[in-house]
């Protein structure tokens, strides 16, 4: 699992690195490129019997069980207690562009005071998932950084396809920024974050405060981020037939999504061939072996890098899309938290500071 603990360490793999990881002698079965802890939750999940979301109507697809289904389940059937994380939760709405949406609240129980705040985009395509779905990562957010999460929910496809969700990211953000001190959060500390098409909206947030001259969030920590619409990259070759994520889920959810080839051009959405990423917040980018949107992540990595942002790139090896938040049970997945975390902390507190505190992670 090779991955950068310092946040100006920007050197990109080699081509030739690339080439063997995507194109080398890889298994015909994207899995069996999964370390075991990952390994586990999958075939829990293959117990659960979800069916190809392709074959679904959206509403049928998100009743579908989940990674993090899987978890609990695995947990149930071994016998093993629920951890407790010391974070609070509730929830609240907030005014999106597509009229008041849900939003919820995670703060460290024994947190005092005004607290960083991190907004929190959750993934599923544009189509799929909410804010239980991304719980288990806005909770080891706030468990790690001892911060507030704001996770939002927005307006999904097909009922509101592009570019819906990115006009209410943007009003989440512009939301948080008035409320931040209401909600108990410092509007001087905001970072943004997010999950596959979640990071997507996570940088166009950036982009809308660079362009609008708004106050820029003080970082963005983008998760297997959904980059563009190119599905002839070498990493969806490699892992077409992964899961829980594979070619053809990603597919029905670009389908419906973007439907037309316009929206599939806009700089919102290709973020590595049409849009300008200069001027934006420091970036922490994830990555993960056994996913169709890995070489999306490596490029939009570049692009930024070439933009003049300090990027901090991780590849994670063995694990899967939806990987981040399994802390409790995929190795790796716990160290891409508290990394992901260790950066976040590096932007809410002063340097003079950070040294007493950072690396308790």
């Amino acid at each position: 699992m090779p991955y950068s603990d310092s946040i100006d360490d920007v050197s990109p793999p080699s081509l030739g690195q690339r080439v063997n990881r995507f194109l080398g002698a890889a298994p015909r079965d994207p899995l069996a490129r999964a370390d075991r802890d990952m390994a586990e939750v999958i075939e829990e999940l293959r117990r659960l019997a979800p069916e190809p979301v392709e074959d679904l109507t959206p509403a049928e697809a998100r009743r579908q069980p989940t990674l993090a289904d899987a978890l609990r389940s695995l947990a149930a059937r071994l016998g093993v207690p629920a951890v407790a994380d010391g974070v609070a939760a509730h929830d609240v709405t907030y005014p999106a562009a597509s009229g008041r949406r849900p939003a919820r609240l995670y703060r460290p129980r024994d947190a005092g005071g005004a607290l960083p705040v991190t907004l929190y985009f959750h993934g599923g395509g544009f189509v799929l998932s909410g804010l239980d779905d991304g719980d288990a990562g806005a909770r080891a957010m706030a468990a790690k950084t001892g911060g507030l999460v704001v996770s939002v929910d927005y307006a999904r496809a097909p009922a509101r396809p592009f570019p819906a969700a990115h006009d209410d990211a943007a009003a989440a953000y512009r939301w948080l920024l008035d409320e931040a001190d209401r909600l108990g959060g410092d509007p001087d500390r905001i970072a943004v974050m997010g999950e596959g098409a979640g990071a997507n909206l996570a940088l166009h947030v950036c982009v809308a405060a660079r362009d609008l001259g708004l106050p820029p969030p003080l970082r963005q920590a983008l998760v297997t981020p959904l980059a563009g619409a190119d599905m002839e990259t070498a990493s969806y070759v490699i892992n077409a037939e992964a899961r829980p994520l594979d070619r053809a889920a990603m597919g029905w959810m670009l389908a419906h999504a973007l439907p037309d080839d316009a929206a599939r051009r806009d700089p919102r959405i290709d973020l590595i061939g049409a849009a300008d990423l200069a001027g934006l917040p420091p970036a922490t980018v994830v990555t993960a072996e056994i996913d169709p949107l890995r070489s999306e992540g490596l490029a939009l990595a570049e692009k930024l890098r070439q933009s003049g942002v300090a990027v901090n790139a991780m590849d994670f090896e063995g694990v899967t899309h939806g990987f981040f938040g399994l802390g409790e049970r995929v190795r790796n997945a716990r160290i891409a938290e508290d990394a992901v975390a260790r950066d976040l902390m590096c932007a809410f507190v002063p340097d003079e500071h950070f040294a007493r505190i950072g690396h308790a992670l």
